[in-house]
């Protein structure tokens, strides 16, 4: 354990400059009336769209769809370093933004797995509702974890593999993608093993 904890600094330590870097660029243009929480709620709004035009409306346009989750991917990108560079860091904040990631992706995970990639789809799906679960139980013992950086690396493999998939969409699934999504679930186990340490450490926000 505390070799995964001195990788997860220092891991960290590169989140943090790359946050810096990103509200030096935003924070000029930033309009103080629009918050971080804001910007999330974009991504659950277009999660829930995802899903209606996906599942309901059986509307598969790939511009349409990969219009949607770009923007999506950037909220993403953007919320956290906005919300930590102004002080507007919040738990419910960092809720938000963990159950926004699923519903931004669960909805193309299915869409583009079921049919041919039925146990890659299964793993995603159950690793993160334990993901979820490990959360909430950490959270009832008042125990708030933070987001850590193995859940941020996967985030951002999982919508690179995604991406891609989107992009050569409805032809076959390259399989250079394919196993980008295999490589995300060792850090999301990662994640979870993180969090498991955090139970006895002092209440903490992302």
């Amino acid at each position: 354990m505390q070799t995964l904890k001195k990788l997860q600094l220092f891991l960290e330590n590169i989140d943090s400059y790359r946050d810096k870097a990103l509200f030096v660029f935003i924070n000029p243009y930033w309009p103080r009336k629009i918050t971080p929480n804001h910007i999330t709620y974009i991504r659950v709004l277009i999660g829930i769209i995802l899903i209606i035009i996906l599942f309901f409306f059986r509307i598969d346009g790939k511009s349409t769809i990969l219009s949607l989750f770009i923007i999506g991917l950037v909220t993403d990108l953007i919320d956290g370093p906005i919300a930590r560079g102004i002080g507007k860091v919040t738990e419910f904040g960092a809720m938000l933004d963990s159950a926004s990631d699923r519903l931004l992706i669960m909805p193309i995970a299915i869409y583009s797995l079921l049919q041919y990639q039925k146990w890659l789809l299964f793993v995603l799906i159950l690793t993160e509702i334990l993901n979820g679960i490990f959360s909430l139980y950490y959270s009832s013992k008042e125990a708030y974890l933070k987001s850590n950086i193995f859940g941020k690396i996967k985030m951002v493999i999982i919508s690179a593999g995604f991406l891609g998939i989107l992009f050569v969409w409805p032809n076959p699934l390259p399989l250079f993608f394919i196993y980008l999504l295999w490589i995300s679930i060792p850090f999301s186990i990662l994640s979870i093993l993180s969090k498991s340490t955090e139970l006895k450490r002092p209440r903490t926000i992302k």
